[in-house]
Order: structure tokens, then sequence, then C-alpha cells
């Protein structure tokens, strides 16, 4: 297992609990004793640890390696899940993915930004930092759902789409704005869950919907904090008082109206059980998209619009 920095108290602990279970004990019941109280220790310790979470310890657990992606949540959800491939311009991205899934009998559309589990999927996965190419994938496949009269999920987790050359000579900036317009408009029911990361319109190129929920550790912002740093104060060294300032934590979010719910994780972290998310997750996924079906189309299309125009201030003149 993985610990963050702030986890060192953790990863003390449980090396001596890995030691004490990986040895031949001369006196079991003295052994197992000693186990017992070090589990007691480490959940006593966790508990005291992610109790008090700052805005950028917060934003690390979002970002934990080992935390649960798109691909596994549609293997836990589903009782089947068929990914579609290609944006049918230009290339299949890998870094989003998509496709139908049965949930509980009904047939589902989710779409997901994908990070890869190790430093080569991450690479295949391009980090979860989507390309043109794989916002004009989603779309297309929001327009079959819309085509199907079937809801949409999207499972939200990229430090940004990706800011490449080639991205640019693509039309990043367009494909986003584009997935901005016709999500507004979708006649089914469309449900944003940011399960990590959500940063900026790489987050945005599929986060509009009747609903946005976040997972409890996750952050949701128009940029991050580093990068934040780096144009105020031209230095990452002052990213957590960016986050601060940022206030990018759904624990924040929430009273603003910019999200409509905050999924409790697991104790410890998404990471630390993700089977157990993947259960809560489903049950909120299913409550909402339950509610939302018993809307009339064209209301739920002015609900939609209704909400993001009430989200910050502007003037006509």
């Amino acid at each position: 297992m993985i610990f963050l920095d702030f986890e060192k108290p953790l990863e003390e602990l449980s090396k001596r609990l890995d030691h004490l279970k990986s040895i031949e004990p001369k006196d079991p019941a003295k052994n197992q004793k000693e186990i017992d109280e070090l589990e007691k220790q480490i959940k006593q310790k966790r508990k005291e640890i992610y109790s008090n979470l700052t805005t950028w310890q917060r934003i690390q657990v979002s970002r934990h390696p080992e935390r649960p992606y798109t691909l596994f949540y549609t293997q836990y959800l589903c009782d089947d899940f068929v990914e579609l491939y290609g944006d049918r311009y230009f290339k299949d991205d890998k870094a989003i993915i998509g496709g139908f899934g049965s949930l509980n009998g009904k047939t589902v559309m989710f779409i997901g930004h994908q990070k890869g589990v190790n430093t080569k999927m991450r690479q295949y996965r391009n980090f979860g930092m989507a390309n043109p190419e794989g916002y004009r994938k989603a779309l297309r496949l929001m327009k079959l759902a819309e085509k199907f009269n079937k809801p949409i999920v999207t499972l939200i987790d990229t430090p940004g789409a990706f800011p490449g050359e080639e991205a640019e000579q693509r039309g990043q900036g367009e494909a986003i704005a584009r997935n901005l317009i016709e999500m507004i408009s979708l006649k089914v029911p469309v449900l944003c869950i940011v399960i990590g990361e959500g940063a900026s319109g790489g987050a945005l190129g599929i986060g509009v919907g009747d609903r946005m929920l976040m997972l409890e550790n996750t952050w949701y912002s128009v940029i991050s904090p580093e990068s934040c740093a780096s144009i105020l104060w031209r230095s990452w060294d002052y990213k957590e008082q960016a986050a601060v300032a940022l206030k990018p934590t759904p624990q924040e979010l929430l009273p603003l109206g910019v999200i409509d719910e905050i999924i409790k994780e697991p104790f410890g972290g998404a990471h630390n059980n993700p089977q157990e998310m993947a259960k809560t997750l489903k049950k909120t996924i299913v409550k909402y998209l339950s509610e939302l079906s018993e809307i009339d189309p064209q209301q739920r299309i002015e609900n939609r619009i209704n909400k993001y125009s009430a989200q910050g201030i502007f003037d006509e003149k």
C-alpha cells in the first residue's frame, strides 16, 4: 500500500503489523493480541488523520495512485459494460472511455476519464488528459445515448485537458466549448460525478448535467493549485496557499451551490476500500437517475439552463 506524506504514522504501524503477521510466533496467543492492538491503533490513527484533513491533504488524497478510476467503477457498477471507441474524425483517445452498461437491468451510458493504474498505463492513457478527439468521442456517445433515450453518467477525474501544441492545432478549445453547448440541451438525464481531480475545462468538457456530485476527497476548480501558484507567485512552493484560496473541495463548493451533494467515502478514502466506494456510488447513481427520469425532458433542459445561469454574477446591457 502507498502512503501519502501526512500518513507516515500509519505507514510505521502498518510495517509493524505486516511483520507480526509474517513471522512464525513462539506464542500465537500473544502474537494475535499484539496484532489486534496494532489494528486498533491503525484504525484510531486513521480516524484522527482523516477527520482533520486540510485542503491540500484532501487534494493529495484525490490524486492517490491507488484510487479507483472509471474502468474500475464500470466493472463494479455494471452487470456488463461494452466500451465504444473513436470520435469518427481523428482517432480514439485513451484518456476518455465510454460505453453502454447495464445498471440494475437498465442501460446507461457511462463516460469518464481514465488515468491508468501503473506507469505504462498512465502513459498510454496520457495521465487522464484528453485531446480534442476525447471530447468529440464523449459527445458522439452522448448523442448516441440521446438517440436511444438512455441516461448518461459522467465520471470526472483529470488534471486538465491536454495542453500540447497538437491538441490546440486540432481544436481543443472548440471541442470543449461544443460539448458545453450540446450537453446543456441533451434530452436525457445527465449525472456528473467528480471521482478524483476536476481541473479546468478538462473536467467541464464532460461536466455539464442535471446534477453535479463530488466524492468526499476530491477537488473541482478552474485551475490546479500548482498552476495557480506558478502564475500568482511564480513558484509551486505556494501551492498550499493557492489551494486554500481556490476553495476547490466539495465541503466548500456545496454551500456555494456549485455541486448538489457530497458522496461519503469509506474510512480512510476511496483507495482504502474501493469495493465499498463502488457500492455507495451505485446506490447514489440509481437514486438520482430514478429522480431525474421522472422529470419531463423539456423541463430538465430548462432546469439545467437555470442551474448554470444562477452560478456567478453577470450583467446584461
